[in-house]
């Protein structure tokens, strides 16, 4: 496996369309990184604190609208 340098002087030789893909490409495996980590967060309920603070303002109307 390439180490990192060899990575980077790989993205650098890149042309403009395909830097263009590889960051699109790289966008979406982030994001689906960050999407299976909220579903595990919330499947261990660790959002939960969040949730009932989050209803206990609305409730009270300390909130704004958005």
């Amino acid at each position: 496996m390439a180490n990192l340098e060899q990575i980077e002087a790989a993205i650098l030789s890149l042309s403009s369309p395909e830097l263009e893909k590889l960051k699109r490409w790289f966008f979406d495996l982030d994001y689906e990184h960050w999407d299976k980590q909220l579903e595990q967060d919330i499947a261990e309920g660790k959002l939960e604190a969040l949730a009932r603070e989050a209803i206990a303002e609305f409730a009270t109307g300390d909130c704004l609208e958005i």
